[in-house]
């Protein structure tokens, strides 16, 4: 598997993790931190599976369709946790997440 084919899945991995981690940090200076604990553990969850889906595809591995399928569900979870805030923050996120989640499933039904 060529890395090259999967490019924009792999940006789109980088791009949700970094969105991410900007999400999870914002969301600790919130008032209502409690009230956001959900979103920073999706946060994390997710900004960890789309580095480990983007070095999977990068390298070519026999099992990135496996993991990008994962990445996907968890992305799309993350997605409509963010998309319930308000917050500029967790809007970015949520948008990043919806992309990098159809990018997965696009990679998944190539390989």
């Amino acid at each position: 598997m060529s890395h090259e084919k999967f490019q924009s899945c792999i940006d789109a991995c980088y791009a949700c993790a970094a969105e991410c981690d900007h999400c999870a940090a914002a969301c600790l200076e919130e008032e209502d931190v409690k009230m956001m604990a959900r979103c920073i553990k999706l946060d994390m969850d997710c900004a960890q599976i789309c580095r480990i889906a983007a070095s999977y595809m990068a390298r070519g591995s026999e099992f990135a369709s496996a993991i990008c399928h994962e990445c996907a569900g968890i992305c799309q979870t993350c997605a409509n946790e963010c998309a319930k805030h308000e917050m500029e923050h967790c809007q970015r996120c949520a948008q990043a997440c919806q992309r990098c989640a159809e990018e997965c499933r696009r990679m998944v039904n190539a390989a």
